[in-house]
């Protein structure tokens, strides 16, 4: 461009209006004052012409321009009598040469600062009325932007390895071009790196260094010196002082920034961009050019990148690559109109980043074998597109068109006031200033013209790919990228029910970074994004979605890989709605699937919710599961392997109702059953391999309370006695380390207990309670049968008949098993004395009252009238029926089952009706609550999920009328407890 053709005293007439004459007599009056002490402004204001209109009409619709003339008027004298080339060359020069020694002496990093500031501010000055007058097209306007950033970022590198060097941290080879072979590199990303930088940009800048050019005194201090360096760098360039600010810098495009230095070495950025660097990154790498320090150091490091960002070959992983960057850069549905207030320029629909993805995609698909394509700016890239035939010139002659349109548009939002914004005004007077800003007669004319080039744009983009309805999921911006949050994704999160949009948005990141092992493969990381509005809109619609999703975090944390559970997600809709559910209604089995996620394996079961739990089903797979295990410690383990899995298989069936409170409770004894079999088989085994058999020796298991009654929940602990006989001839076992009889069955009992219940590796199988059993915790551990019979005939308790009625040999020795059997029914069989059992029973039950009362009515098991009171009916009538003449058979029946067997003669008809509609809604709710939480109920701290469930489960609309219902219930049964038990 010649020096007539770029001054501004070639402007046009009328290539810009003032805003209104009120702006314009203001503008007038401050250009007076300026020409008080500027001759040249004064000889400006004193005769007409387009120059003087033209700033008279800037200065209206800029008031930061306006503001930047009264501070600096020297910079208004330079642009009206300067060619500006020239003006700006000058400028870039000085930008660059601010870190050199002045008279000998180098500058305080304040005068590097002052210095870059003052450039800027005059560059910034000059290029904005330069592109107003239409001397500047919007490219030179990105390329003079561009130029100044690049050479502030080199001067301030420049300075702080001197600076490094004089503190003794780095030895420079050579003091006058600081940076050569350094092993300092700085990247200038996105618009920098494509020198399209906009009016008030940010600078992306990503910086590594190679600890093996010999620079650092320590090369193990290369994080340090060069974080402290960037940190200096950050404040150099962005801190606003009294001169103002050069670039807001951003260096969060280096890898996984939440855990990497600010500087990052060459062999750790390689080693993460080869296993875990993303899909978003390798778009942004496309712009990516040296811009500082060691200039021949980043470009070879460009090249060793290329693979990364350019893959050789055109695959369905890479299109599939691709699909997934789509997604995260911006996901939207439909294509309805396009309002011209409010707009966002740049990431809103038909925006410049629409235009700059197009080419990327194509870019990333096309230019491993096709270097040519390999452009770093937008313009280039798109004609490169074209003459490769990848695209047509048309559409590449149209998004040139509509790029630069948007361009200058996005420029005029922001020299307004010097803002980093890309939204267009909401009011009708400021979108007035952006119309005439753009050489518009009005805003009708600038809104028609920006809504044909957004709608061509957006139609251009829509295209792009022939899976676009799949694509697009989602009602907003899903954008997980980098380290800054997407306005539009927040907003998005927010509607879509998260009460905390940026907490969720960084945790997501989190995913996005490959920081947990489930999400470190590139794979993994791409059947996640597409995965992600519909698993975002799942768990929103959770209730509590945020507390839901972060347990999803923690059990995507524990994953050992995660491509299988996402494409089986993916495919799978009523998984995904199987893990919500966990997640927004169970803590308790979220925390156990985060703590043990092979448990979620028999999640991915087929048949997981059409087939019961029943014996039979347990414990074909227990026996195949066992039989890979050899030692008895791998028993031990595969023992607890098998039990959390089970349990929590169970519990997602009661979860989701495929299996009502009782069924749960029965398949949890069922699994207890097998598990204490197996596990007193493995014991029995160690002890014999240790001390021998024992003669005549026998041993049997028996389970009390709910293990005894089919019962058991999901916390339950296990009570057990263990029973055993011998040879009284046999004074020690055969072995080589022989035990007399009472240190072996004790012994076993130990190693029993310790089997079921020692923290391992794997956890534990159950928590052990040996208290029922005679003489309780004062009692041997180990009970022999003879002396078991003689204490219950004539030393046992009331409450000790009454756990009797509950007992049942779960395993051992069966002929010491039909003993034992025998024994409970001759005991039980025995004519009592009515009085004293209803006087001992009550007694009991007010001390229960007395000593455990009950936290609140959500206390099914202590409540008046809760499930004891109904557990004690039925233990009563037991122990009461020889009496009575009645004489069933109730060994190895459940609560309900004993109440029915009993209540039909010894209970009035509506009596026995109430206390199964209690114990039935007791035994659902209890299920149900302790599967999902450990620790008391609280409806209003409960999660939103399961005060849901438990009101299913108790056929009612509300916790209201579920209270009411426990309230109704409970009542009847304390009434009925006081009837039948009568002293």
């Amino acid at each position: 461009m010649s020096e007539t053709g770029n001054r501004l005293d070639t402007v046009k007439a009328e290539v810009i209006r003032p805003l209104n004459q009120t702006e314009a007599k203001a503008a007038m009056a401050a250009l007076k004052d300026i020409g008080k002490s500027e001759p040249s402004v004064a000889a400006l204001l004193g005769k007409d012409g387009a120059l003087k209109d033209f700033i008279v009409a800037a200065f209206t619709l800029s008031p930061y321009l306006r503001d930047m003339a009264v501070i600096s008027p020297k910079l208004l004298v330079t642009a009206i009598t300067e060619p500006l080339e020239p003006a700006l060359d000058r400028l870039v020069e000085t930008a660059r040469r601010a870190w050199l020694p002045r008279d000998g002496k180098a500058p305080s990093e304040n005068e590097v600062m002052t210095a870059l500031r003052t450039a800027k501010r005059a560059l910034s000055f000059l290029v904005a009325l330069a592109d107003l007058a239409r001397i500047f097209s919007a490219k030179d306007t990105t390329r003079w932007l561009s130029l100044f950033a690049e050479a502030s970022v080199a001067a301030a590198i420049d300075y702080l390895l001197v600076a490094g060097h004089e503190s003794g941290k780095l030895k420079l080879a050579d003091l006058d071009e600081p940076s050569k072979g350094s092993g300092l590199i700085v990247l200038g990303m996105g618009k920098l790196g494509g020198r399209e930088l906009n009016y008030s940009s940010d600078i992306d800048i990503v910086v590594f260094f190679d600890p093996e050019t010999g620079i650092l005194t320590d090369p193990l201090d290369g994080s340090e010196v060069y974080g402290r360096m960037m940190r200096r760098l950050i404040r150099i360039l962005q801190e606003r002082t009294a001169d103002g600010y050069v670039f807001r810098t951003d260096l969060r495009l280096r890898p996984d920034p939440g855990s990497t230095p600010l500087a990052v070495s060459l062999d750790a950025a390689l080693i993460y961009y080869e296993g875990r660097g993303q899909n978003w990154e390798r778009a942004a790498f496309i712009k990516a050019r040296p811009i500082a320090g060691d200039i021949a150091a980043g470009e070879n490091f460009m090249r060793l990148l290329t693979p990364f960002v350019f893959r050789k070959y055109l695959d369905y992983a890479a299109i599939a690559d691709i699909h997934s960057i789509k997604r995260q850069i911006h996901v939207h549905k439909g294509h309805g109109a396009i309002a011209v207030k409010g707009h966002d320029v740049k990431l809103g629909r038909g925006g410049i980043r629409e235009i700059e993805f197009f080419a990327q995609t194509q870019q990333l698909i096309a230019g491993g074998r096709m270097p040519p394509l390999r452009a770093r700016d937008t313009e280039v890239a798109l004609a490169a597109l074209a003459e490769a035939r990848w695209i047509t010139p048309e559409i590449a002659a149209e998004l040139t068109e509509a790029y630069w349109f948007l361009r200058d548009v996005e420029h005029r939002i922001q020299m307004v006031r010097d803002e980093q914004t890309h939204n267009l005004p909401e009011t009708d007077a400021e979108l007035k200033r952006i119309a005439f800003m753009r050489g518009f007669a009005d805003t009708a004319g600038f809104s028609a013209r920006l809504e044909e080039v957004l709608r061509t744009v957006e139609k251009r983009y829509a295209r792009l790919f022939e899976q676009e309805a799949k694509l697009s999921g989602g009602d907003g911006n899903l954008v997980f990228t980098g380290q800054q949050d997407d306005p539009g994704t927040l907003k998005t999160l927010a509607s879509l029910g998260f009460e905390r949009p940026v907490d969720i948005s960084r945790v997501i990141r989190t995913w996005h970074y490959g920081r947990y092992r489930a999400t470190q493969s590139a794979e993994a990381r791409e059947r996640l994004t597409e995965l992600m509005p519909a698993l975002l809109q799942a768990f929103g619609e959770s209730k509590r979605a945020d507390e839901a999703l972060l347990r999803f975090d923690s059990f995507l944390k524990g994953l050992p890989a995660g491509i299988q559970l996402f494409s089986l997600i993916g495919n799978n809709p009523p998984l995904l709605a199987l893990i919500v559910t966990i997640m927004s209604s169970a803590p308790r089995l979220a925390d156990i699937i985060a703590s043990k996620p092979h448990v979620f394996d028999g999640m991915l079961d087929p048949g997981l919710m059409s087939e019961l739990p029943t014996r039979d089903y347990l414990s074909y797979r227990l026996t195949a599961f066992l039989t890979a295990g050899r030692h008895y410690e791998e028993k031990l383990d595969r023992l607890r392997i098998f039990a959390a899995e089970q349990r929590f298989l169970i519990g997602i069936r009661l979860l989701t109702g495929a299996i009502s409170g009782a069924q749960a409770g029965r398949a949890f004894t069922h699994l207890a059953d097998l598990l204490i079999d197996a596990a007193l088989k493995a014991v029995t085994a160690e002890i014999r391999s240790a001390h021998g058999t024992y003669p005549g020796g026998r041993v049997a298991v028996m389970g009390m309370g709910k293990l005894g009654s089919f019962e058991l929940t999901a916390g339950s602990d296990v009570d057990l006695i263990l029973l055993y006989d011998y040879d009284n001839e046999a004074t020690e076992s055969e072995g080589d380390k022989p035990l007399d009889s009472t240190r072996y069955f004790t012994r076993l009992t130990q190693r029993l207990i310790a089997a079921l219940s020692a923290p391992m590796a794997e956890g534990v199988i159950f928590e052990v309670d040996l208290r029922l059993r005679p003489s309780g915790n004062k009692g041997p551990v180990a009970t022999r049968i003879n002396a078991f019979g003689k204490y219950q005939r004539e030393e046992a308790w009331t409450w000790e008949h009454m756990a009797l009625t509950r007992a049942r040999l779960i395993c051992g020795e069966e002929s010491l098993a039909d003993e034992a059997k025998g024994m409970i029914g001759e005991v039980l069989s025995t004519k009592p004395d009515i009085a004293k059992i209803a006087k001992d029973v009550a007694e009991m039950r007010a001390l229960i009252d007395k000593e455990k009362p009950p936290r609140d009515i959500w206390d099914f098991k202590l409540i008046p009238g809760g499930l004891i009171d109904i557990e004690f009916i039925a233990q009563y009538l037991r122990l009461i029926a020889p009496a009575k003449g009645v004489a069933p058979d109730t060994y190895g029946f459940s609560t309900e089952e004993a109440l029915k067997a009993l209540g039909e003669k010894l209970m009035k008809p509506g009596d026995l009706d109430t206390c199964i509609e209690a114990l039935r809604l007791f035994t659902e709710l209890s299920q149900i609550v302790r599967l999902c939480v450990d620790g008391p109920f609280d409806p209003g701290d409960a999660p939103a999920g399961l005060v849901e469930r438990v009101c299913r489960a108790g056929d009612c609309p509300d916790i209201r009328t579920l209270e009411g219902e426990v309230k109704r219930l409970s009542k009847a049964v304390r009434g009925i407890f006081q009837t039948v038990v009568r002293k």
